[in-house]
Formats: C-alpha cells, structure tokens, sequence
C-alpha cells in the first residue's frame, strides 16, 4: 500500500501574503488587522438584538461600536480563505479530534471541546488584556 503525503501552501509563499496583506492593510485602511475586537463587536452585536438598551450604555460600545466593518468582514475572510486554502491543498479534513490529541489524551470529543473552549477564553483574555 502506497501513503501519499498530502501537501499543504509553501509556508515562504503564505507568509510572504500575510506580510503584503498587513501592509496593504495599513497602506489602504491606516489600521492593523485583528481578531479579538472584532469577537467582542460581535457579541456586542447580538447583545444589541437581545437588549439594546444595555449596549448603548456601555462605555467600550461607545467607543467601538459593535457594526459589522472592514475587520469583521477579515476574519470572516480568514474563514473562507483557510476553507479555499485547505480544499486546494487537499488537507482539508472534518476531524473533531486530532490524532497528536487521540493518542495523548483519548477519543472524548466533549473533553476535547472543553479544553479547546477554556483556552479559546484565556487566549481572548491575552489578547484584550493586551489591548489588540
């Protein structure tokens, strides 16, 4: 039995885009990309739908008001362009639990979920704490 190796983007060429996305960025836009203010736009938005009195009277909202822009519209980009990325390379796989995760830790999808959930919430943390 013949195991091909599946190839993903050169990672030269990936981070050569990034790099030229970051400064058209900047270049067009006079603002750096990011992820976590737009996560927390976007809860701003749905709180808006739930009570809109409450957001209107926050003072981050004030500031930064939750609307879907340019950086919400990026991180949907990053989405789809990994989705595109994935699909072409032909690594895109529907995996709840990676092998390297199997092998050390079990089969559990709820625990793997779990753990993927807390440290989702303290990486966000580190990234609003650091204010970007």
């Amino acid at each position: 039995m013949v195991v091909t190796e599946k190839k993903g983007w050169s990672p030269y060429l990936a981070g050569a885009l990034s790099g030229l996305l970051s400064i058209f960025s900047v270049w067009i836009a006079g603002k750096y990309f990011g992820a976590s203010t737009t996560f927390v736009r976007s809860v701003g938005m749905i709180e808006k739908i739930i009570g809109p009195e409450r957001v209107a009277k926050m003072s981050y909202f004030i500031k930064e008001i939750p609307e879907i822009d340019w950086q919400w519209m990026f991180v949907v980009g990053i989405l789809i362009g990994s989705l595109i990325a994935s699909t072409t390379s032909g690594t895109f796989l529907w995996k709840g639990v990676p092998n390297m995760w199997e092998k050390r830790f079990g089969p559990s999808k709820f625990k793997r979920g779990i753990v993927a959930f807390v440290g989702g919430v303290i990486a966000m943390f580190g990234a609003r704490l650091a204010d970007g």
